[in-house]
């Protein structure tokens, strides 16, 4: 097993290296891209390095120095990209800059997963393609702290080094088994995904893990505390968990749904960073939630246990699965549990009623119709 060897790049942290980067960007065939975030450090998720490879040259430009990226995202949106993973790094630069790519993208975990590869990171890519053994030490680095140390700048620029080659590999074993039009397929849906926001219901988006097993008055009480610790990890720019942990707040909710005293909250174990101002607002808050109506106690949520299955989707189900493993790739790929429930109850016939109800992808649909077409004529 080879370990990589640190690689040459060039830090962008000026106006005129930008520019000067912006230009060999328009003149290459295509850039090798992925980005660091500091989401695991920081409530308001920002775009902390973006690093490239092109014709060979490495470069990691620091988008918290004080420049002006507007030329050079014009500049690499018009470029073909080869990203591992595109849709985090697509999402981010969207959300950081308006960021969206115009022409092609080359995902290289998707070509993984149509090419059959169970390991899909970029370190297993590039273990199985080159036999180099990628350091991941650093994955959790704070990015957003600078000066930068060596082995952050090293683990960043691993990201996109061996991109361009795994491209022209994994082409050329799509092509040899005619899946190149699948990958294509996907890399312009996912490219359609992260144009969108994921929009989630504001009753959902506190109904956090272990929320389910809680009667109403829990219910209300933590409803009340994922807010109130929304608001401490907005004013302190923490992740929320850095606040207290998901499993914590649960109990936390359980312990304060069983006091009848208002005055007296003598608390079980909290995180020794609960004094002063933020314990204040957590026993208002809590104060505040034993005095509510009952009739604005949220509700659980009924079972969402799958409904039972008909005979038509489970024979649906195993023709994928036999499609699949014809192709040696995994079954929800071509179609996962929903797309075959929404299939089987609404029996659209041909590919374009598959594509159109289902949802699926041209690729999948001929995969899956002319098993589908049998099954429904039986």
């Amino acid at each position: 097993m080879i370990q990589p060897s640190g690689a040459a790049f060039r830090y962008v942290d000026s106006a005129g290296v930008l520019d000067r980067l912006a230009v060999k960007i328009d003149r290459v065939r295509r850039v090798a891209l992925d980005t660091e975030a500091d989401s695991l450090h920081h409530y308001y998720e920002k775009t902390c390095l973006i690093q490239l490879t092109l014709s060979g040259d490495n470069f990691i430009v620091d988008p918290l120095a004080d420049l002006d990226p507007a030329h050079f995202l014009e500049a690499l949106s018009q470029s073909r990209l080869i990203l591992h993973s595109a849709e985090f790094d697509l999402r981010l630069l969207r959300n950081s800059y308006g960021f969206r790519p115009a022409n092609e993208v080359f995902d290289t975990m998707l070509a993984a997963q149509l090419l059959g590869y169970r390991k899909i990171s970029l370190a297993d890519m590039v273990e199985a393609f080159f036999d180099v053994a990628m350091v991941k030490k650093g994955q959790k680095s704070d990015w957003s702290r600078r000066p930068l140390t060596e082995a952050q700048l090293a683990y960043a620029i691993n990201d996109t080094r061996y991109l361009e080659p795994l491209a022209e590999r994994q082409k050329a074993e799509l092509k040899r088994l005619g899946r190149e039009d699948w990958h294509r397929e996907s890399c312009e849906r996912m490219i359609e995904s992260t144009a969108v926001d994921n929009e989630r219901d504001p009753d959902d988006v506190w109904r956090i893990k272990g929320h389910s097993v809680l009667k109403p008055r829990q219910l209300a009480f933590l409803r009340e505390l994922w807010r109130w610790r929304e608001q401490e990890a907005q004013k302190v720019d923490r992740p929320p968990f850095m606040i207290i942990g998901n499993q914590q707040l649960v109990h936390l909710a359980t312990w304060a749904a069983a006091r009848k005293d208002k005055m007296a909250l003598v608390f079980p174990k909290l995180p020794r960073h609960f004094t002063g101002d933020r314990l204040r607002k957590l026993k208002q808050t809590i104060r505040r939630v034993q005095s509510l109506d009952p009739k604005k106690w949220p509700k659980p949520r009924t079972s969402r246990m799958p409904v039972p299955a008909g005979p038509l989707f489970e024979k649906l189900r195993s023709e994928c699965a036999r499609v699949a493993e014809e192709l040696d790739i995994d079954p929800t790929l071509i179609a996962n549990r929903r797309t075959l429930e929404t299939i089987s109850r609404e029996l659209p016939r041909g590919i374009e009623e598959l594509i159109s109800v289902g949802k699926m992808m041209r690729w999948q649909a001929e995969l899956l119709a002319p098993g589908f077409e049998t099954i429904v004529n039986q």
